[in-house]
Formats: structure tokens, C-alpha cells, sequence
């Protein structure tokens, strides 16, 4: 993932009957890697998919994984999602176990460790864990389903955190398109997931490019 601005398509927003044809069809379009919503129904009012959706999904494309754990008890899965292939996992702040015990678990896998906010979380919550991560996801819609508008309220949280960690991993997800992904680039974020803007374009090339300009 050399670019400047890392581009993350969400899985959510693919067509489902044809997964491997939406994965060569993102990585054509010139995709970093592939973002994973695992959601509990518990932690979010959704249930989306698990591992043996990942599980086989992964021998269809060289793309990273950049999982996302909308889950209540994130510890009790990071060996078996792991083991799944994911490159990157990222777990909730909020959720119920312990943060720094998941950061260290992640890393006994040897996976990049990432922690995500709601839009109710301050930004200061996740500064006593910045030295121990790769990633810091600020969520700017609230967690559980896609199409929700941008909440601006995520542009001051990225400052705050790009003020203390310059060379951290900033993602941004929820209501992603070009001009509020430019907004987060400006911020301090460079890395932007996106889905139904690059999934549903009619060029996904195009959505990819407007979002690193």
C-alpha cells in the first residue's frame, strides 16, 4: 500500500451473487485493500458476515484485508479472524474487552492493530493507546449500516489525532465520497473507506482517483 491516500472499499456494499467478480473489479480499479464489517447485531443493530465468508473470499484476490470488529467482545475472535487471512484488525474502543489486552493479542498474531471511535467518543479516549497501534479509525456515521450522511463532527477528531501521532494511520469511515474525503485528507486522514461510491460506480477507477485528489 504505497499510495499517499490508501483507498479501502467496504465489502457491505458489493453485490453479493458475484463476490469474485467484485473483487477483481476493485482491484482493476485500483483499490489498496479490502474493507471487512463484521458486525455482532449486539455491539450494532446489524448482522453482517464472518469467517467463512472471509475465509473465502481470501484465495480470490492479493488485496489486503482491513478488517473492522463491530463486535461486543472482540478478544474472544482475534485468533480465528486472524487465521482468516486479514491483514489489519480493527476493534471498538467501546467495546467490552480490555483495549490494550486486544492491541497485544492482535500483534501475537502478528497482524497491524487498529482502534476505531463511534461519533460519541472523544478523540482524547484513544490517546493513551496511540504508541501501541498502526491504525485509528474514526467512524463518521454511526456504526451498523451504510448510506448515512457525513457527520462533521469526525474532521476536529482526526486533527486532534494526526496533532499527536504525525505518522499514524488515519481512516475514515461512513459517508465517504470525493468532496467529504477530501475534507478528511485536509483533516489529517489518508486512509479512506468507501462503499457504495467506489461499489456502485459505473467506474470504480474514477470513484477511486476523485477520492485520492
Amino acid at each position: 500500500m504505497l499510495n499517499s491516500t490508501i483507498i479501502s472499499p467496504s465489502l457491505l456494499a458489493a453485490d453479493f451473487s458475484k463476490l469474485d467478480r467484485e473483487l477483481e473489479r476493485m482491484e482493476k480499479a485500483g483499490a489498496d485493500c479490502l474493507h471487512l464489517d463484521v458486525m455482532d447485531g449486539v455491539f450494532v443493530p446489524n448482522i453482517s458476515f464472518g469467517v467463512p465468508i472471509i475465509s473465502s473470499i481470501r484465495p480470490a484476490t492479493k488485496m489486503p484485508f482491513d478488517l473492522h470488529l463491530m463486535i461486543t467482545n472482540p478478544l474472544q475472535y482475534i485468533e480465528v479472524f486472524a487465521k482468516t487471512g486479514c491483514d489489519m484488525i480493527t476493534f471498538h474502543l467501546e467495546s467490552q474487552s480490555d483495549p490494550a489486552v486486544v492491541i497485544d493479542a492482535i500483534h501475537t498474531f502478528g497482524k497491524k492493530a487498529g482502534l476505531s471511535i463511534r461519533p460519541g467518543t472523544p478523540a482524547e479516549d484513544l490517546l493513551p493507546f496511540l504508541d501501541k497501534l498502526e491504525l485509528v479509525l474514526i467512524m463518521s456515521v454511526e456504526p451498523g449500516f451504510g448510506g448515512q450522511k457525513f457527520m462533521e463532527s469526525c474532521l476536529s477528531k482526526i486533527r486532534t489525532i494526526r496533532n499527536h501521532a504525525p505518522n499514524l494511520r488515519i481512516s475514515v469511515d461512513g459517508g465517504i465520497n470525493a468532496e467529504t474525503g477530501k475534507r478528511c485528507r485536509e483533516a489529517g486522514a489518508d486512509m479512506l473507506v468507501a462503499g457504495s461510491y467506489v461499489f456502485g460506480a459505473e467506474n470504480p477507477a474514477q470513484a477511486i482517483s476523485s477520492l485520492r485528489k
